[in-house]
């Protein structure tokens, strides 16, 4: 388990980035594999589930995931549609008190936001193609139009590092057609191929907005195999599946 020190800070939010240990599955899932979406046993995965939600002090039920495509999506959970557990987009927003909203990844960036001013949290899920394509954008400008007067502070949780993202000329020529600044965020190899910074070009997008703390955790999901699941890790070593871990956060009653 794993928490911003800024975040850590306010009573009335609680959050954490956990890592793949402390649950019940086996095998290529070991242990806290919360991945619905995964082959793992369905039971197993509920269990897991039920570990982050008693972890996070909250019922079950009120622990709501995301059905993550790599869209730039946003969902704000209100009042009108909080009976929805699990919903299609790519960030969670919300001001409703006592739940967790939850994002899964194994490489992507998990963001954790919390506005102090509007009492209003969100959870984005931010691979490259979510990333390039405005998901973090959305999210925040979201959360501007929900009410102007904010007061952001920001939690980076691991992801795939610099070093083990090894990526092909087509993906770097998409992200420069997208702005030629992006050239920053990739430096070539010997493979003739280049590497890809996907923490540091979130943390550009994230910059465009007036952020008053922006923390990273930086920890290579790659790299650290006792403690993170990673797709990238996984399909080196020829594995048929992988597991997600899960990043929550939630306002909660003083």
């Amino acid at each position: 388990m794993y928490f911003a020190k800024e975040l850590n800070k306010f009573s009335n939010i609680k959050h954490c980035f956990f890592s793949k240990n402390g649950g019940v599955s086996k095998n290529i899932y070991n242990s806290l594999n919360c991945g619905l979406g995964s082959k793992d046993e369905n039971e197993n995965v509920l269990n897991n589930l039920s570990i982050v939600a008693n972890k996070m002090r909250i019922d079950k039920s009120n622990l709501y995931l995301m059905n993550q495509t790599h869209s730039n999506k946003v969902i704000v959970i209100n009042k009108r549609n909080q009976e929805f557990k699990r919903v299609n987009s790519d960030a969670i927003i919300t001001s409703i008190k006592n739940i967790a909203i939850s994002v899964l990844t194994a490489d992507c960036v998990p963001i954790l936001i919390y506005d102090k001013i509007n009492q209003i949290v969100a959870c984005v899920h931010a691979g490259w193609k979510g990333a390039v394509n405005g998901i973090i954008e959305n999210t925040f400008n979201q959360m501007i139009q929900m009410n102007k007067n904010n007061n952001f502070y920001v939690a980076i949780g691991p992801c795939i590092g610099l070093e083990n993202y090894e990526v092909g000329k087509e993906f770097y020529e998409e992200f420069i057609r997208e702005n030629k600044i992006n050239e920053k965020f990739f430096s070539s190899n010997k493979n003739n191929k280049f590497n890809f910074d996907l923490r540091k070009y979130v943390n550009f997008k994230i910059t465009k907005f007036e952020v008053k703390y922006v923390e990273n955790l930086d920890l290579d999901t790659y790299a650290e195999k006792e403690n993170f699941f990673s797709f990238r890790r996984s399909r080196k070593l020829g594995e048929k599946d992988y597991g997600r871990c899960i990043s929550t956060i939630g306002l909660i009653s003083n």
